[in-house]
């Protein structure tokens, strides 16, 4: 049987796996899936249309799942998703999605969610991520894998960040953050590559190498933004190796739509 709080009120609609742990307050709405090995802390409240995966662990006092904070939300069933093994520190806030986009918002696998964190609607995080204490999304906010923000830091609606970036503490984002670039001030400048989070998941010194050079191009060569991009192609093909890496921030600029943080 579930392991279920005598205190804990679950809707006998919601489907829970057998093996799941719902601690002492916490509510579970009607519409709410849970997969196996999950644990939700105290006084957690999960709601609306929302799907958890597999071996999760939710501390207490977060809200989960709760309708978008957008005044054009008219009660659409819009959705929450919850990948695999993620944490979620106490005092987080997730939202559903909004019709206007995909119409859910989504977490990843294996992200650590720290204290105070906020995901607005139709926001679409990736997996492995870390998000330290107060860190704020706005809504349809994209980020990649293994996208490191720090403690307050916040960003704007519609903005992306790319895999494997960094954003410092209390940073305030305006526009998109390339694959692999550390952001940090207010305003919010690029300061180079997240060269230690790129050793720690085991870049190939060529591939860092030509993380690096794809870098100066955007950032150092007077180049616009067009030129930086046909300066890349070129980049990748004559540096086989690291083409993968320089083709993916050339694939991000070519999708960035509020321009990229310089």
């Amino acid at each position: 049987m579930t392991a279920i709080h005598s205190t804990a009120v679950v809707d006998p609609k919601a489907e829970l796996d057998s093996s799941v742990e719902i601690g002492p307050y916490s509510v579970i709405g009607a519409h709410v899936r849970i997969g196996a090995g999950t644990k939700v802390g105290p006084h957690v409240v999960i709601e609306g249309h929302t799907s958890i995966g597999s071996d999760n662990t939710f501390f207490q006092f977060s809200s989960i799942g709760a309708a978008p904070q957008d005044k054009k939300w008219a009660g659409e069933p819009t959705r929450l998703e919850i990948g695999d093994r993620n944490t979620i520190r106490e005092f987080c806030t997730f939202n559903t999605g909004t019709a206007q986009d995909a119409g859910v918002t989504r977490l990843g696998d294996d992200n650590w969610i720290s204290a105070y964190v906020h995901l607005a609607h139709d926001c679409q995080v990736g997996s492995n991520t870390i998000f330290s204490n107060n860190a704020q999304l706005a809504g349809h906010v994209h980020i990649g894998d293994w996208v490191i923000l720090s403690g307050f830091a916040n960003v704007h609606q519609f903005c992306k960040i790319g895999d494997h970036a960094f954003v410092g503490m209390s940073t305030s984002l305006t526009q998109d953050v390339p694959p692999y670039v550390l952001t940090s001030g207010n305003p919010a400048a690029a300061r180079g590559i997240n060269i230690e989070g790129l050793k720690r998941r085991g870049f190939t010194r060529p591939q860092i190498d030509g993380i690096r050079a794809a870098y100066k191009l955007i950032y150092r060569s007077n180049l616009t933004l067009e030129e930086a991009k046909a300066a890349l192609f070129e980049e990748g093909m004559g540096n086989p190796e690291a083409a993968a890496q320089i083709g993916a921030m050339r694939d991000f600029l070519n999708g960035a739509t509020r321009g990229i943080v310089r």
